[in-house]
């Protein structure tokens, strides 16, 4: 049998529905061809009421920071320019200084833009820990164009989630949906301001859960597309429920590239609490160096497959070295929590109050039991180090050469050395006056100074003996994974 298409009616078919049969053609009436398909439309989302239901709760977050003494915009001094030639960097592409610059006041400039969202009516708004970091002013604007400067409640590196508060009342928050129920392959949407664009929406889809990329965050991910400026949005379910923070994306280039990560929403309210209480995040330790169970260890071991986290070493004095814990051990359970994977521990020790009483089930030499064990705190992240820049600080003076500058530093331990991968430098333990208008900060690494590159305090000294006293002197220092770079200036 033929079929037969009739090719001038084509055209029609938007409108009429036409059918193509065996042996020749069905028209259908316009109302029922449309109703189809409306019908067919409806397997697809429509965001357009979620839109309009949770984009009030969406903010802007501009962050300032104050500068001062520093070249004007487009000007760079002949010291800075020595400095980009002494390390090999290259150099901006900026003119040359002409005339002296004139003194210059404290002034705020911009730092970022960031997203948001309404925690609460009464001016309580998440959004992440990155967007606020380092900010000396904090802005939140709300679809309205209400303008708020807004105070840090508390803010949490590790998670990536900060608070902030802004003095309003009647706020539309956003309901905060369940991420137990949230199913790999649902529609998901994220509002934000990518590049400055406020209110810019985007969807996707949840391409998986419990990603692992940080210790204690299994991350939610997607292929909604996040850039710059949407750190700190919401990402939102169908049911108009936040149900993640859009904190990261995998990139190549720096832009979206179809791969987005969302921080889950149980565990940034259970960080926001904290923040809200108490300004900071505690969390629990018991001091355990740990690592993947591979399939052929598993097995000689007896334990069947690979799960747990492998204990390669117990730090002497901590709660697992008084629980009885010992290398070698594969802790396979927390609290009657299974740990089925390495990150699984941390997270399920950080997320437990310190002073708290557990039991942990370690598998060792062919048989598993239980451990009493009472959880320990986690130092905050610049506790250590605060206290041997006490130590440091009152061990010995700083040089006069140091003084007049503002600095005071010390010495690196070899194994500040290793972990931060470099050969020399000094770690600031206290600015002041000059070094501190030049943006230098305690716990600063620096690498080298007036053109020298220096290994110790003693050269450190030496070197800011012999430098100019009545020009700037050029720095270059680390902080975190960063190099940069400053010119300390003499008092006008």
């Amino acid at each position: 049998m033929m079929f037969r298409i009739d090719w001038k009616n084509l055209q029609a078919c938007t409108l009429a529905g036409v059918i193509a049969l065996a042996g020749g053609l069905l028209v259908l009436p316009p109302q029922t061809a449309y109703a189809q398909a409306v019908a067919a439309a409806r397997g697809l989302p429509d965001f357009t009421d979620l839109v309009d239901q949770v984009g009030p709760s969406v903010v802007n977050i501009r962050t300032l920071e104050k500068a001062s003494d520093r070249p004007a915009p487009g000007t760079m001094d002949e010291e800075m320019l020595e400095f980009f030639r002494r390390f090999g960097v290259p150099v901006p592409n900026m003119p040359r200084q002409q005339a002296p610059q004139r003194p210059r006041q404290q002034e705020e400039q911009p730092r970022g833009v960031g997203s948001g969202f309404i925690l609460t009516s009464d001016g309580y708004v998440m959004t992440n820990h990155h967007v606020v970091e380092g900010a000396d002013e904090v802005i939140v604007t709300l679809t309205d164009k209400r303008e708020f400067k807004a105070r840090i409640v508390g803010s949490d590196k590790r998670t990536d989630v900060a608070v902030v508060k802004i003095e309003a009342t009647g706020l539309p928050a956003v309901k905060v949906g369940d991420v137990n129920r949230l199913r790999v392959g649902e529609w998901v949407m994220a509002i934000g301001s990518p590049f400055g664009l406020d209110n810019s929406v985007t969807a996707g889809i949840v391409s998986a859960k419990q990603r692992d990329t940080g210790d204690y965050l299994p991350f939610i991910q997607t292929d909604v597309a996040i850039n710059p400026g949407n750190s700190g949005g919401p990402l939102i379910n169908m049911r108009g429920e936040v149900v993640g923070i859009n904190s990261q994306i995998y990139s190549r280039s720096g832009g979206f590239m179809g791969i987005s990560f969302a921080i889950p929403m149980d565990e940034a309210i259970r960080v926001s609490e904290q923040l809200r209480a108490t300004g900071r995040v505690s969390r629990g330790r018991i001091g355990v160096q740990i690592e993947p169970v591979a399939k052929d260890v598993a097995e000689s071991i007896g334990l069947g497959k690979p799960q747990g986290a492998l204990v390669r070493g117990v730090e002497a004095g901590s709660p697992a070295d008084t629980a009885g814990v010992e290398a070698g051990d594969v802790i396979t359970r927390f609290d009657g929590k299974a740990v089925e994977k390495v990150a699984d521990l941390p997270r399920l020790v950080g997320n437990t109050k310190p002073g708290t009483k557990s039991t942990i089930t370690v598998f060792r030499r062919g048989a598993t039991r239980d451990l009493a064990i009472t959880i320990a705190e986690v130092e905050p992240d610049d506790k250590p180090v605060a206290k041997a820049a006490e130590r440091d600080a009152g061990k010995a003076k700083p040089s006069p050469a140091a003084q007049q500058v503002g600095l005071s530093v010390a010495e690196l331990t070899d194994a500040q050395k290793k972990e931060l991968k470099i050969k020399g430098g000094v770690r600031v333990v206290a600015v002041a006056e000059a070094a501190a208008r030049a943006g230098l900060r305690e716990n600063d690494v620096i690498l080298a100074i007036a053109n020298t590159e220096i290994g110790s305090v003693k050269e450190f000294d030496a070197v800011l003996a012999k430098a100019d006293k009545t020009k700037p002197v050029n720095v270059l220092f680390r902080r975190g994974e960063w190099a940069q770079y400053a010119l300390i200036r003499p008092a006008r």
